[in-house]
């Protein structure tokens, strides 16, 4: 982004202009990740930072095309040293990057239903396409999952156990059973539409705003002492969602929170035995 503002700047145009994104991740078959991502060019209010408003005359698609290409090529990243690999890994964009401007329709505007279906596009997919299920992989089951000389997604997966045995490289075990990705499938910027929080917040208002289903009274068999027949209720009816009484609640979410508990503990032992296993090993060395 700051380089389409000094753009702007040399251009002596007025006004700044901010990049907004919403991206999705997707498995290809090669068990990379490929990411699709629609990027917005807005102009910029010092008055009214929240607003949306077009970017400066000046500033134009082309100059974005030309902002993601030099990005994609100038950014990299090296990772945390490894006893495999002593200075660290050099992560960088690879040479697919393909930018496509979208085609506006013709009310000169990008609808909201034609975003939201490229993004639904991708967002159900996972390992998959990989040839894996996504399911979590703890240390008795990687030997179902991992194969140093098996099919492709068990190499990928015996590379990313292998190499989480450093405890800089922990996450990687835990993300496995994703191939090593341990990414959200969809990610956006703040201002690029609702907030995920403000969603979730309207979905917890509208449940517990919800009439919970009909009452029904006990089918009391004193009333039915006399019927030579069998009594069947064949009637089905819904009979609500969430918890019915504020004990129920406490008691639910009471459970959820030991569950968390106990999940965290597990994490932080596992990390301490990791830990001390790297510790062990570089005293006898």
């Amino acid at each position: 982004m700051w380089c389409l503002n000094q753009a702007a700047r040399h251009r002596g145009l007025p006004g700044e202009v901010r990049v907004t994104h919403g991206k999705a991740a997707e498995y290809q078959a090669r068990g990379s990740v490929h990411f699709h991502a629609l990027l917005r060019l807005d102009g910029y209010d010092d008055a009214d930072p929240g607003a949306i408003i077009p970017p400066p005359p000046g500033i134009t698609v082309a100059d974005l095309d030309d902002a993601v290409r030099w990005a994609a090529g100038a950014i990299s990243y090296r990772s945390p040293p490894h006893p495999a690999q002593p200075g660290g890994w050099i992560i960088t964009w690879g040479d697919q990057i393909d930018v496509r401007v979208i085609t506006m329709t013709g009310t000169g505007t990008v609808t909201d239903l034609a975003v939201a279906s490229y993004l639904a596009k991708y967002s159900i997919k996972g390992t998959e396409p990989a040839g894996h299920a996504s399911a979590r992989i703890t240390a008795e089951t990687i030997d179902l999952y991992a194969n140093p000389g098996g099919t492709h997604p068990e190499r990928l997966i015996n590379a990313c156990w292998r190499t989480g045995q450093h405890p800089g490289y922990v996450s990687l075990r835990r993300w496995a059973h994703m191939l090593g990705f341990g990414g959200h499938f969809l990610t956006k910027a703040r201002r690029y539409s609702v907030r995920f929080a403000d969603l979730r917040q309207a979905r917890i208002t509208y449940r517990r705003g919800q009439d919970p289903g009909p009452e029904h009274g006990p089918i009391r068999t004193a009333d039915h002492t006399d019927d030579e027949t069998i009594l069947i209720v064949g009637t089905f009816s819904f009979a609500g969602t969430g918890w019915k009484t504020t004990g129920d609640a406490l008691l639910a979410n009471t459970a959820a929170d030991q569950a968390r508990r106990r999940r965290e503990a597990g994490r932080e032992d596992l990390a301490h035995e990791q830990g001390s296993a790297a510790d062990s090993a570089d005293l006898a060395a």
